[in-house]
């Protein structure tokens, strides 16, 4: 067999490339028309109905129409609306003798039973429209009916208003599925995983691969699911992201992949995180950072909702190290201001205590950010509250300073901070009359991050108080660039490990630092932020197997066996390649603007890691585990006792 075709695949290899570019160019022309030929979808084919609820109009009336659907509502046994996914419809019932059965099975049924009915359209009567349903100027007059499921009673109401706990709607996720709000965010996220298949693959030639989901451990990163196989002591594990097939698809002369990818980490309790989630993953050859950051850019301007208004590109950059002195992050919020001043030189001659300790050391500055109209609007328990988030999660001091109003609010130190450098401080923070500024001292890097939580804080609680600062409808997208390469161990701070991942490739200009002071190497990482939010992160790679073996062996202190492949790989010819992948949950949470991730994955997991719904993960009885080789150490009252009090700690990614 493998005799038969092989001839004809070296044939169609062998074909001259102008003939190739020729097909493959006609297959494009063809794909874009037959998409745009699509481009209003036929919603009724192949099923019993012959039209949605939510798609009539007065230009249907007259027209012999059959719906299928819930009931949603229900009034003096007259008429009913009928909801499916696209919207709903008015149901006159019947009320003469003849069409007793149609009434009874209309009325008898429960609320959220299923049914297909089947009339004609035609016009409400005057004064009857419903101007806010867009089918509220018609309604069905029923010939038939038949019941097609009854409902039982239901543990919640199937309406968007109604509250209802997230234990609850995740226990019934099916049917929270039918709320309105859950069908646009799945609906909506569909379209733009369609469009962004259209733009890459059909308009730049990438190839979508699927990768492995049975992997190795991989050195660094965040933990992984493990999955016991047969062979004793032998583990799979769940990839975080297909990384390493990625970068090997390169070598392999794909050229351009991309993928829809499922990924896995082992994260235990994160509120905004979820164990299995999905990334739009790409990797390009022979590419730099401003093809990969032209390429992302086009691919959201093309596959961004209409509705949302136009993507505006280029997208802006800073620096890792201008994000964290102005806004005191790595993933600025940039749709509004209150931005962090370096206000050192202000107080170079202070008598103010803690401003000339914190001065008097090598790193030592003072910092600030400008609360507008923040004596207006923020109250003493505000204050205070700010000044405790300060002391319990920084241990640092801040000092709230009144400018003008409530300026008998200021601390004896706030006083002596207007009588000696008032004037200064004014003039560098362009203060107005209502302005507070919050100031605080010490090393840049935790000085900056204390402002950084504040500044977030503080818009929470202006907002709450009614002023509009982070307009919902502004999507501010920022690239962050030149992050460094390595950051000391949290555990061992005299140790290294990868500020995102051991394959990220350091900075041209820095190289000749690797051997000497690693810790100041930047990297070619690359992160999208959007509304303060990391949306995409990703980087040019190591393509050299000396280089890749030299961080991974000498500074990261891996063992470079489980990665032999990949070195080996590199050895092989591997070409410069690039790459990234942009977070499809928290992307599409963004544009719906969805309280939550959960709120745009169709079965999602509770933020234990839990499946309510299914009561997944569960246990295994033991003569199932003995095929893998292992049994299950059950943990005393003590050690069960302690995990719950103490969770386990989770970096950043």
């Amino acid at each position: 067999m493998f005799s038969r075709w092989l001839p004809g695949l070296n044939r169609g290899l062998a074909t001259p490339t102008g003939r190739i570019a020729q097909l493959v160019g006609r297959s494009l022309s063809r794909s874009l028309q037959l998409s745009s030929r699509w481009s209003v979808p036929e919603l009724s084919s192949f099923v019993a109905r012959t039209n949605t609820c939510g798609e009539l109009r007065s230009s249907h009336l007259g027209q012999e129409v059959t719906l299928c659907g819930w009931i949603q509502y229900r009034r003096q046994n007259i008429f009913l609306v009928l909801r499916d996914f696209q919207g709903l419809v008015q149901v006159l019932i019947p009320q003469d003798e003849s069409a007793a059965s149609v009434k009874k099975i209309l009325c008898d049924a429960p609320m959220e039973s299923v049914v297909q009915v089947s009339g004609t359209v035609v016009s409400r009567p005057p004064g009857q429209e419903n101007p806010k349903m867009p089918t509220g100027d018609i309604e069905i007059k029923v010939k038939t009916a038949e019941l097609l499921n009854p409902c039982k009673k239901l543990p919640f109401e199937i309406k968007d208003f109604m509250k209802k706990t997230e234990a609850l709607r995740l226990q019934y996720r099916y049917l929270d599925l039918r709320s309105f709000q859950m069908q646009y965010n799945l609906r909506l996220r569909s379209q733009m995983v369609m469009k962004m298949r259209e733009y890459l693959c059909n308009l730049h030639g990438f190839v979508d691969v699927e990768t492995p989901t049975l992997f190795k451990r991989t050195p660094g990163g965040a933990k992984e699911f493990v999955i016991p196989s047969r062979e004793p002591g032998k583990f799979y594990s769940l990839p975080q992201s297909p990384q390493q097939f990625k970068q090997l698809l390169m070598v392999g002369g794909l050229d351009r992949y991309f993928q829809v990818a499922r990924c896995y980490r082992d994260e235990g309790s994160r509120p905004d995180r979820q164990p299995e989630f999905t990334q739009i993953d790409i990797e390009m050859s022979f590419v730099d950072q401003t093809g990969i950051r032209s390429l992302i850019e086009g691919l959201l301007q093309y596959s961004w909702p209409s509705d949302k208004g136009p993507v505006g590109v280029p997208f802006p950059s800073m620096t890792f190290a201008e994000a964290l002195a102005s806004y005191g992050t790595d993933k600025p919020d940039t749709r509004f201001g209150m931005k962090i001043v370096d206000i050192s030189d202000v107080f170079r001659n202070t008598e103010v205590g803690f401003l000339q300790d914190a001065l008097s050391k090598p790193q030592g500055t003072v910092k600030a950010i400008r609360i507008p109209e923040g004596a207006k609007y923020l109250k003493r328990k505000d204050i205070e509250s700010i000044r405790k988030f300060a002391a319990d999660h920084f241990d640092q001091e801040v000092l709230p300073v009144f400018l003008k109003a409530n300026r008998n609010w200021n601390s004896p130190v706030a006083k002596l901070v207007m009588e000696e450098q008032g004037l200064g401080l004014i003039r560098r923070m362009e203060n107005q009359e209502e302005d507070v500024v919050l100031l605080t001292a010490g090393e840049h890097k935790r000085a900056c991050s204390l402002l950084g939580k504040l500044r977030l804080e503080c818009a929470d609680l202006l907002e709450a108080r009614g002023v509009l600062l982070r307009d919902p409808a502004l999507f501010s997208f920022l690239w962050v660039v030149d992050f460094p390469l390595f950051l000391p161990k949290e555990e061992k701070p005299g140790e290294l490990e990868s500020a995102h991942h051991p394959f990220t490739a350091p900075h041209p200009s820095d190289i000749h630092l690797l051997h000497t002071e690693p810790e100041k190497v930047r990297s070619q990482h690359y992160d999208l932020v959007l509304n303060g939010s990391e949306v995409g992160g990703g980087s040019i790679r190591i393509h050299d197997a000396q280089l890749q073996r030299y961080i991974l062996e000498t500074l990261l202190k891996e063992d470079v066996k489980l990665l032999s492949h990949l070195l080996q790989a590199l050895d092989y010819g591997a070409p410069p390649h690039g790459g990234i992948a942009l977070g499809l949950d928290r992307l599409v949470c963004l544009v719906t603007g969805a309280p939550s991730i959960r709120d745009v994955i169709a079965f999602p997991k509770s933020f234990r890691g839990q499946d309510l719904m299914s009561d997944a993960p569960d246990f295994i009885p033991p003569e199932d585990l003995k095929p893998y080789h292992i049994q299950v150490s059950w943990p005393t009252d003590a050690e069960t006792e302690k995990n719950s009090l103490n969770p386990p700690h989770h970096p950043e990614s």
